[in-house]
C-alpha cells in the first residue's frame, strides 16, 4: 500500500512537472502558430500579410528566448538541485569622462542613457549566451516540449476515449492512460537532461567566467588587504604607539628624577606601568582582529562557543567535533559568524541565535553556485546561523552583507540569505574543503 502511495505521488508531481516544462518550452512555438494564423487569415496571396507576420515571429523569438531559458534553468535548479550557470556577461559601469561624453565599453555617447542603451543592445548581440539561449528555444519544442507533453497528451487522449461509448475507443483511452501514468515519473527527467545539455556554457565560456571571477576576487583580495594594512597602521600609531611613547618620556623623566626627587619618580614609573599594561592590552585586541589566539589554541568549534558566550544573544551552538580546517578558512568562517550575530543583535534586534556548523558531502553537488559545479566533488562546510530577529536583512552593493560575501568567494565559498520581514533571518554560509 505504501509503494503504491508513492508511485501515485511520484506520478502526480512527475505530471505536474511534465506540464510545465511543456508550457514553458511551447510559449516561442505558440508565437509562430500565432503568426502564421494572422498571416492565413490576412490572406494568402497579399505577399505583405507574410512579411508582416515575420515580424512577431522575430520579435517574439528574441524577446521571449532568455525568459524561456530562465524558468526552465530555475525548474531544473528546483526539481533536480543541478544548477545551470546562465555566463550572460555583466554590463561594465558606464562613466563620464572630462570632455562630457559618456564611455560604455564600446563607444562614447553624448548623454548617459544613450550609452546605456547602446551598451544593452551590444552586449546582448555580441554576448555568446544570446545564441545560446536562441538555438535552445529553436530546439526546446523538439527535445524538451515533446518528451513532457506525453504525459499531458496522453491523458487527454485516455479521457476522450474513455468517454466514448464504442469498445474500441474505450480500450485506447484505457492504454492512452497506463501509458500517460506509466511515463509520468521520467518524462519530464529526460527534458530536464537535455536542459542541462544545450544551455550549460561551453568549457571555454566557463573558463572565461572562471577568469573574471577569479579577476575580481583578487581585486576584492587587494583592496580588503590594503584596507586592513592601513587599519592595523591606524591603531597602531593612535593606540600602542603613542602610549609606547608617552612610556618612553615617562622613564627618561623618571631616570632624571631619581636622585632629586624619589617620590615623583616612583609616581611616573607607577604610571609607566599602568601605560604598559594598557598597550598590552590594545596589542592584544589588535591581534585579535587579525586571528583571535582562541582559534590556534582551541580550534573552530571551540572558537565560535567562546563567541557565542560573548555575543549579547542567547545563542545556542551545534557542531561537529572532528572538523579540522586551514587556518585562513577559520579565520573566514569565524569572522562571517561574528559579523552575522553582530547583525542580528544591533539591526535584527533579535534576542536568540542558533548556530550550527556541520560538514556535508553532498552540499557542492546540490548547492547554488556562480558556475557549473555539477560534476565537481568533495566535502563542503557548511555553516547555518538562524535569528529570531525582524527580519528584512538583505546583501546590498556596499554593505556588510555584500563584503562577507566577497571575502567568501575567495575560498570558492557561497552565502545564501532567507530574511522574510517579520523574520525569521537564516543564513548560510557554504564553503569546500577537504575535511575528514
Amino acid at each position: 500500500m505504501r509503494r503504491l502511495v508513492s508511485w501515485a505521488a511520484g506520478a502526480c508531481v512527475g505530471l505536474v512537472r511534465a506540464c510545465a516544462l511543456t508550457v514553458v518550452s511551447m510559449l516561442v512555438p505558440a508565437v509562430w502558430a500565432a503568426a502564421v494564423a494572422l498571416a492565413v487569415r490576412w490572406g494568402p496571396g497579399n505577399p505583405w500579410s507574410w512579411v508582416a507576420a515575420s515580424v512577431p515571429v522575430c520579435v517574439g523569438t528574441l524577446a521571449l528566448s532568455r525568459p524561456v531559458c530562465r524558468m526552465v534553468r530555475h525548474l531544473v535548479a528546483q526539481w533536480t538541485g543541478t544548477v545551470i550557470p546562465g555566463g550572460y556577461w555583466q554590463a561594465a559601469p558606464v562613466t563620464q569622462l572630462s570632455t562630457g561624453y559618456w564611455w560604455n565599453g564600446f563607444s562614447y555617447e553624448r548623454t548617459r542613457r544613450d550609452a546605456r542603451m547602446d551598451q544593452k543592445w551590444r552586449l546582448r548581440w555580441t554576448d555568446p549566451a544570446t545564441w545560446r539561449d536562441l538555438r535552445f528555444t529553436a530546439l526546446a519544442p523538439v527535445t524538451v516540449g515533446v518528451t513532457s507533453a506525453v504525459p499531458p497528451a496522453a491523458l487527454a487522449a485516455a479521457a476522450l476515449g474513455l468517454g466514448q461509448p464504442a469498445l474500441p475507443a474505450r480500450l485506447l483511452g484505457a492504454l492512452a492512460l497506463a501509458v500517460g501514468v506509466a511515463v509520468a515519473p521520467y518524462a519530464w527527467r529526460a527534458a530536464a537532461s537535455q536542459a542541462v545539455r544545450l544551455l550549460r556554457p561551453s568549457p571555454a565560456m566557463a573558463l572565461a567566467d572562471r577568469v573574471g571571477e577569479l579577476t575580481a576576487q583578487r581585486a576584492d583580495t587587494t583592496v580588503a588587504q590594503a584596507a586592513e594594512i592601513s587599519r592595523i597602521e591606524r591603531d597602531l600609531h593612535d593606540g600602542a604607539q603613542a602610549r609606547l611613547v608617552s612610556l618612553g618620556l615617562s622613564l627618561a623623566t623618571a631616570e632624571k628624577l631619581m636622585g632629586t626627587d624619589p617620590e615623583r619618580a616612583r609616581a611616573l614609573m607607577r604610571e609607566a606601568r599602568a601605560g604598559a599594561a594598557t598597550s598590552l592590552a590594545e596589542l592584544r585586541e589588535l591581534v585579535q582582529g587579525i586571528r583571535p589566539p582562541v582559534l590556534n589554541d582551541r580550534g573552530l568549534v571551540d572558537a565560535v562557543r567562546a563567541l557565542a558566550l560573548d555575543s549579547p544573544l542567547e545563542a545556542t551552538v551545534s557542531a561537529d567535533l572532528r572538523l579540522s580546517l586551514d587556518p585562513p578558512i577559520e579565520s573566514a568562517v569565524y569572522f562571517g559568524i561574528a559579523e552575522l550575530l553582530t547583525n542580528a543583535a544591533k539591526h535584527a534586534h533579535a534576542t536568540r541565535a542558533r548556530i550550527s556548523v556541520t560538514v556535508n558531502r553532498d552540499t557542492v553537488n546540490r548547492g547554488p553556485v556562480n558556475r557549473d559545479t555539477a560534476t565537481r566533488g568533495g566535502a563542503a562546510l557548511v555553516v547555518d546561523v538562524e535569528d529570531d530577529g525582524r527580519g528584512g536583512a538583505a546583501v546590498r552593493p556596499g554593505g556588510g552583507l555584500d563584503g562577507l560575501r566577497r571575502r567568501l568567494a575567495v575560498f570558492d565559498a557561497t552565502l545564501e540569505l532567507t530574511s522574510p520581514a517579520g523574520g525569521p533571518t537564516h543564513a548560510r554560509m557554504v564553503v569546500p574543503c577537504a575535511s575528514s
